[in-house]
This record gives structure tokens, C-alpha cells and sequence, in this order.
């Protein structure tokens, strides 16, 4: 077992619905917290509201200074603002586990689709922007929605881990873990996470036609 308790773990874009309910999740398994956002005032205030919601301390700071007093950073941003704020940020994620969660997705009248990137993915994006962190990529296709929703108790599904970093994947499983209903499963490379991230856009097709909130299952494992 991987002992996260003296980690403390940073979420960038931490005000948005999916970074929010990963540091709602993370903070009621009782790890340490910080909210990052575009300024510190919004960080500061979501962590305020956070900290209400879950009874402990929460951290607040602007995603810099989240990234300076995190040793986990999960990436929860726009996939439009993705590669520009990773390369503001390089110097203060060096030797840190980042885990990218980040969807490259479009939208039109017939529903989402996967985008190009030249990297090859959002993961392998960070990774080139990142050449001194231990990248990761995971928590792609967990609903915001019920991530959220205090009324749900448990997380029913498997999260994807990918990653060339054996130490830090292990890691990432054990905080999918940590989530109630939740488990981790190694995915691969991180060369394989185009497939992992465009498969949220099957997800969302799946979710608007059985008015659902989707969430993966691995069997035999």
C-alpha cells in the first residue's frame, strides 16, 4: 500500500466541476488539499467552501502557488488553456507527480469528438512541456456530476492510470483508491493515453442517450 497521508495533493483549475469534485473526494478520504485557480482570491474561496463541505482544513492559492505546495498535482484544466499554463509552471513542477486528466474534446450539433493534437494527446503534451516531472494521465471519464454530489457515497469505477514512471502510476492507483467505490487500474504507457482520452467523447454519447452518468468497469482484474 502507498501512504499518501503525508503527501499533500494540488489540484490545478481546482474551481472548475471536475477539479473541484477530485479535491471534494480526496479531502473526505481525509488527504491534504489545495484548491489552485487563476487568482488566489477564487482559490482561496472555493477552498473556504470546501473546507465547509468536507469539516477539515483546505488549501487555497493560485495555480502557481499550488503547484509550489503540492507533491501531487492533478492538471483539471480547459483543454484550451492546458499547454500555456503547464509552461508557466514548469520550474515549480519539477520532481513531482503530475497527472493529467485534461480531454481534448470538440462539440457540435452531433455531440463531442476527439481533437487532434500534435503531441499525440493532452499526456504526452504535458509530458514535452514537463521534461522534469514524473507525468502521469488518469481520472478522464469520472463524472464531475456525482464527484460532486454529497448525496453519492460511492464512486462505481475503475480509473485509468497510464504512465512510464512505475513508482509514480502505483502511486496515482493508490489515490484513485482512496475514493470510495473507486479503484485504480494500470492502463499502459503514457504513449496510449490518446485512446483513454478520446474515449470520453464515447462516454458522453453514452451519457446523453441513457440520460446517465457513465463510469468504466475492467473485469478479470
Amino acid at each position: 500500500m502507498t501512504d499518501l497521508s503525508a503527501l499533500t495533493i494540488g489540484v490545478l483549475g481546482g474551481t472548475g466541476p471536475q477539479g473541484r469534485g477530485l479535491a471534494f473526494r480526496f479531502a473526505q478520504s481525509g488527504l491534504n488539499v489545495i484548491l489552485g485557480s487563476r487568482s488566489t482570491e477564487k482559490g482561496e474561496a472555493a477552498a473556504a467552501e470546501l473546507a465547509e463541505k468536507v469539516g477539515k482544513p483546505v488549501g487555497g492559492a493560485d495555480n502557481l502557488g499550488c503547484a509550489e505546495q503540492s507533491d501531487v498535482v492533478i492538471v483539471a484544466v480547459p483543454w484550451e488553456g492546458h499547454g500555456e499554463l503547464l509552461e508557466s509552471l514548469r520550474t515549480a513542477l519539477v520532481g513531482k507527480v503530475v497527472v493529467d486528466c485534461v480531454n481534448p474534446l470538440g462539440f457540435d450539433k452531433q455531440g463531442a469528438y476527439a481533437l487532434p493534437v500534435p503531441e499525440g494527446s493532452a499526456a504526452q503534451q504535458a509530458e514535452a512541456l514537463l521534461p522534469d516531472s514524473r507525468v502521469t494521465a488518469a481520472f478522464h471519464h469520472v463524472s464531475a456530476v456525482l464527484l460532486e454530489d454529497p448525496e453519492v457515497t460511492t464512486i462505481d469505477t475503475d480509473v485509468l492510470v497510464l504512465g512510464d514512471d512505475r513508482e509514480a502510476t502505483d502511486l496515482v492507483q493508490a489515490l484513485a483508491d482512496t475514493v470510495s467505490g473507486m479503484r485504480g487500474i494500470y492502463g499502459g504507457r503514457l504513449r496510449n493515453a490518446h485512446q483513454v482520452e478520446a474515449l470520453t467523447a464515447n462516454l458522453i454519447s453514452v451519457n446523453r442517450r441513457y440520460k446517465a452518468h457513465a463510469g468504466l468497469r475492467v473485469t478479470d482484474v
